[in-house]
């Protein structure tokens, strides 16, 4: 898969990690965390809010909290809507403690507010547009991933045409972001099922077609699950275009353990194979309070104790 040059990679040793683990104690004041003496096996990328209750709302100081329990990795979709300098002030917090950026979301379009499949110029234009704002937010936070969905089907048009015109699109697109090092992952999703992209296969092969290092697939384990299950050997099928990873249980969208799925045994096999990006945490918290984000990393330590 190492065509992705760009994605964050191997973890950080834990000598550092070391160093900072009596000062969580100090800044919680909460006995009952006993885990942040190293970092984990993968790099699993905390959102905004996830440890506001132990860290307080500023990201940034969550970013810090996530560090010291031995997160080496942030996501954040609304990325591109947060004022610039705070987009800076989040992309320095990461380079200083030797965080990577997972994905930000597309700017300026919603899973829906774009039509790639229709063809028409104007979507075509607005979604240039948008590849182009891309391009500066990744730069003030040091991200080389951007998540792209395609919109909504066309119900007047075959298949077959709607895809080319996605295609046809996502080539214009990958043709702003590749000069920057910068890859669009392909999102499927299972919202709505006016959604033009829902399995990991139709993204595959939209991948093969664009033919870029600037489009890959982003494969969300929560919303596979619901599609269509088959995690691991859908993963494996698809995995030469695979740039991301995203993790969310079913069917309440919550951390690992809390569901049906066997994050365990799909954190090693990811593991195995090689993969040594960011996976996205892009999932709610089962728990509230302080006792719920204990319970969060508590949970992130039992599905990465596959070594």
């Amino acid at each position: 898969m190492e065509r992705r040059k760009f994605m964050q990679q191997s973890l950080l040793a834990s000598g550092a990690l070391l160093a900072s683990s009596a000062s969580v104690f100090a800044k919680t004041n909460d006995e009952n965390i006993t885990t942040a003496e190293k970092p984990f096996h993968l790099n699993y990328g905390i959102h905004d809010g996830m440890f506001q209750n132990h860290a307080g709302k500023d990201f940034v100081d969550q970013i810090k909290f996530a560090y010291d329990n031995g997160f080496r990795g942030i996501e954040d979709n609304g990325m591109s809507g947060r004022p610039e300098d705070q987009q800076k002030k989040i992309g320095d917090t990461l380079a200083k403690l030797g965080m990577g950026m997972g994905v930000f979301v597309q700017p300026d379009l919603g899973n829906d507010s774009n039509m790639l499949a229709s063809g028409k110029a104007d979507q075509v234009e607005k979604f240039i547009a948008s590849c182009k704002k891309a391009v500066e937010v990744a730069k003030r936070i040091n991200s080389k991933l951007v998540t792209v969905v395609p919109g909504d089907f066309v119900r007047d048009l075959p298949i077959g045409v709607q895809t080319g015109n996605v295609i046809e699109a996502i080539k214009k697109g990958t043709a702003i972001l590749e000069p920057h090092g910068i890859i669009m992952v392909l999102e499927p999703l299972s919202d709505d099922p006016d959604l033009f992209l829902r399995t990991p296969d139709q993204a595959y092969a939209i991948c093969k077609a664009v033919g870029s290092p600037s489009c890959k697939l982003l494969y969300d384990m929560y919303h596979v699950q619901r599609n269509q299950g088959h995690i691991i050997p859908t993963l494996d099928l698809v995995y030469d275009e695979i740039g991301y990873y995203q993790i969310g249980d079913n069917p309440d969208r919550n951390e690992p353990g809390t569901g049906e799925m066997n994050y365990k045994n799909i954190f090693k096999h990811i593991y195995n194979k090689g993969y040594r990006g960011i996976l996205g945490m892009e999932h709610g918290t089962a728990g509230k309070g302080k006792e719920g984000e204990l319970a969060l990393i508590k949970a992130y330590r039992e599905a990465d104790s596959f070594m």
